[in-house]
């Protein structure tokens, strides 16, 4: 079937087009022993653009995106953040992007395989019509649908449920990884039992919490670790001014700012997580600061940044501190580290991303009664389709770009 939409391609001019398209009804699986399922046709409606799309645009300017194309074909239909219009089932869904021969989409073993709607091996959403796993197509709640049509609202909150189920499960490995790394230790200083101690452990983890970069990834693990952990401290660091609206923001969510539609906001204890704006000349006066602030070395280190300087402030300039737990977001950057401090301050070391179909069913659930939708902005869909990667570059990842960007791409479904 031909449609238009935009695709990625090994072009150091062209990376990313808009034009006509054929797409593919390729039989897939959500998990490992599931039946292979010929998709269902739907219609996107409301798509947002993320960072991993702009990556994969440079890579296609630079010929490396072969391994990303869906089987037999020579390019990538781009877009995995959005809702779309299942006909079929007269219903608005929620792609859910990760599936494959495996048996957990959070952690593929050597024999397993994936793909990911719109990043890796399978087709996305910018497009008028696309494919999906009926299996993939999660329901929204009740109450955002007036005459067949989407309140934009909400429609603009359902750009997030990809990085906020990430996020989520960000939080669960964080967990538990905090909860066996040092449930020894608070045995010990509890005298208590092995699982009070592992809850302990586990809570303790967030303590002295920096969150190494503020995009919406890291104001969403913000929120959600003072959302889950009442005595945290969570210290953002960037170089936005402190009065900028993504600084105001992120430090309203985390802090509990509840207009009371948000069941999952627990009434604030008080101000949990504060922001601390880069402004300093070298890496130790920013390493020093970050720890003043702090009261103390970080319990945990989360680097969202894309910045090679995360690894350098948590362990060269030691802002992470004895058993911290070290969080690898970012992708690109290379991590090393001094294997003798390392060693010798039992540092973990942890790096992930992915989620399960439970987080993104979560993630809906919560950002429905959200407010993330003030953060997200429109980009008319003639102005993206008639230059793409002009308005990748010059608009939304310029450095005046909003701090999200979504489009309409179906306006008869959305109540504008």
């Amino acid at each position: 079937m031909l449609v238009h939409g935009t695709y990625f391609q090994n072009d150091p001019q062209k990376p990313l087009v808009y034009g006509e398209v054929e797409i593919d009804n390729i039989k897939r699986q959500r998990l490992r022993g599931e039946e292979l399922k010929e998709g269902v046709l739907c219609e996107p409606v409301m798509v947002g653009f993320c960072g991993t799309d702009f990556s994969l645009m440079k890579m296609g300017s630079e010929g490396k995106l072969s391994a990303k194309f869906p089987p037999g074909r020579n390019r990538l239909i781009n877009g995995h953040e959005g809702i779309v219009w299942v006909p079929s089932e007269n219903r608005f869904a929620i792609v859910l992007i990760r599936g494959g021969d495996s048996i957990d989409p959070t952690r593929y073993a050597d024999d397993e395989t994936y793909f990911e709607y719109g990043c890796d091996r399978a087709d996305g959403l910018f497009a008028d019509k696309q494919y999906f796993n009926p299996d993939m197509l999660l329901h929204i709640p009740d109450g955002y649908v007036k005459d067949g049509r989407l309140d934009l609202e909400f429609a603009k909150k359902m750009v997030f449920p990809d990085p906020f189920a990430c996020m989520l499960f960000q939080l669960e490995r964080m967990e538990d990884l905090g909860s066996a790394h040092n449930f020894r230790i608070a045995m010990r200083k509890y005298a208590c039992d092995e699982q009070t101690a592992r809850d302990k452990a586990g809570d303790e983890i967030f303590d002295r919490t920096v969150i190494f970069g503020l995009g919406t990834t890291g104001m969403f693990i913000g929120d959600l670790i003072c959302r889950n952990h009442r005595n945290a401290k969570v210290l953002f660091v960037a170089r936005s001014s402190a009065d900028s609206q993504k600084v105001t923001f992120a430090l309203k969510q985390a802090n509990g700012a509840n207009d009371g539609n948000d069941p999952a906001r627990p009434d604030s204890q008080g101000p949990q997580a504060e922001y601390l704006q880069n402004i300093y000349d070298n890496e130790e006066e920013l390493a020093k600061a970050i720890i003043d602030k702090l009261g103390g070395r970080a319990t945990t280190f989360i680097g969202v940044s894309g910045s090679i300087v995360e690894h350098r402030i948590a362990f060269e300039h030691k802002v992470l501190g004895c058993n911290g737990l070290y969080n690898s977001f970012s992708l690109g950057p290379t991590v090393s580290f001094d294997t003798m401090p390392f060693g010798f301050e039992n540092h973990l070391i942890m790096g992930s991303i992915n989620f399960r179909q439970d987080h993104m069913e979560k993630a809906i659930e919560m950002l429905a009664v959200s407010r993330y939708n003030e953060i997200v902005e429109l980009i008319d869909k003639d102005e993206f389709t008639a230059d793409p990667i002009g308005a990748y570059n010059n608009k939304i990842y310029s450095k005046s770009a909003p701090m999200k960007t979504a489009v309409v791409w179906n306006p008869k479904y959305v109540q504008m």
